[in-house]
C-alpha cells in the first residue's frame, strides 16, 4: 500500500513541485506552439520538394513532439532535485525505488500525450488533412503508447543526470537523433539500411508507422504488432533507466558527487 501511495501521490506531488513554477508564457510557446511550427516547417519543405504529404508530416512530427516533455521533464526529475540540493534526501529516504521513480514518470507520460495530441489536432486543422473519424481513438492509443515509450528513454536520460553536470545537451542530441532515426520526416525505406536497423530499437519509430497506417484507414488490429513493439521498446528503456539510476547512485556516492552541480 505504501508503494502505491508513493507511486501515485509522490509522482504527482514531485511533478508539481518541479514544474509548478513554469508560467503559461513559458509552457505554451515551448510545448504547444513550437511543435505546431515544426509540423508546418517540414510540411512546407515537403511541398517544395514534392515529397511526402501533409498527413505524413503531421503524424510524424506530432508524435515526435511527445519526446519534448518526455525527455526534458523526466531528466529534470533527477537534475532538478540535484540542482536544488534535495537529491540526497530522496536517496536517503526509505521509500521503495521502483514506485518512487516510475511514479514520477506517470505525469510525464500524460504531458507527452497532451503535447502530441495538441500538435496533431492543431497541425491537422491548419493543413486540413483528412483522417477517418473512426481511426482517431486508435491513433490516440498509439500516441499514448509512444509517450510511454519516450518516457522510458527519458528515464535513461534522467540516470545520466547523476554522472554529468548538465544533461540538457544530451536531451537536445537525443531529440534531434529521434527526429532523423524514427522516420518522422523521411520514410525509413529512404534512409540508409543501418539507420533502419537502429530505428527498431528506438521509441517512436513503430508508433509513427502505426499512426500513419491508421490515418490511411487501417484498423488497430492491422497495426497491433507495431503497437506491441513500441510498448516493448518503452519497457526495455524503463528497466534500463531504473538499473542505471541504481548503478549511478552508488557511483556518485562513492565519488561524493551526488549533489555536485
Amino acid at each position: 500500500m505504501n508503494g502505491v501511495r508513493v507511486f501515485l501521490l509522490g509522482g504527482v506531488i514531485s511533478y508539481r513541485a518541479l514544474f509548478g513554477f513554469l508560467h503559461p508564457a513559458v509552457f505554451i510557446p515551448t510545448l504547444l506552439v513550437a511543435p505546431v511550427f515544426q509540423i508546418l516547417l517540414f510540411a512546407y519543405i515537403g511541398r517544395s520538394a514534392g515529397v511526402g504529404s501533409d498527413e505524413f508530416y503531421v503524424v510524424g512530427n506530432a508524435l515526435h513532439s511527445a519526446s519534448l516533455p518526455c525527455l526534458w521533464a523526466m531528466s529534470h526529475a533527477i537534475a532538478g532535485e540535484r540542482f536544488q540540493q534535495t537529491l540526497g534526501y530522496i536517496f536517503a529516504s526509505p521509500a521503495p525505488r521502483v514506485p518512487l521513480f516510475l511514479g514520477r514518470a506517470l505525469p510525464v507520460v500524460a504531458n507527452g500525450f497532451l503535447v502530441a495530441a495538441f500538435a496533431f489536432v492543431v497541425g491537422g486543422m491548419i493543413l486540413r488533412i483528412d483522417v477517418p473519424l473512426a481511426s482517431l481513438p486508435s491513433i490516440a492509443l498509439v500516441t499514448a503508447v509512444a509517450a510511454l515509450a519516450c518516457t522510458g528513454l527519458g528515464l535513461v536520460n534522467a540516470a545520466l543526470g547523476l554522472v554529468i553536470r548538465d544533461n540538457s545537451l544530451v536531451s537536445n542530441i537525443i531529440y534531434g537523433f529521434l527526429l532523423v532515426f524514427t522516420g518522422a520526416n523521411v520514410a525509413i525505406a529512404e534512409l540508409p539500411g543501418w539507420i533502419g536497423t537502429v530505428s527498431h530499437g528506438l521509441p517512436l519509430r513503430h508508433a509513427i508507422e502505426a499512426a500513419r497506417r491508421l490515418a490511411d484507414g487501417e484498423t488497430l488490429g492491422d497495426v497491433g504488432g507495431l503497437v506491441g513493439a513500441e510498448a516493448l521498446v518503452g519497457a526495455v528503456y524503463a528497466v534500463l533507466g531504473f538499473a542505471l539510476i541504481r548503478a549511478f547512485e552508488g557511483l556518485s556516492r562513492r565519488r561524493a558527487t551526488l549533489e555536485v552541480v
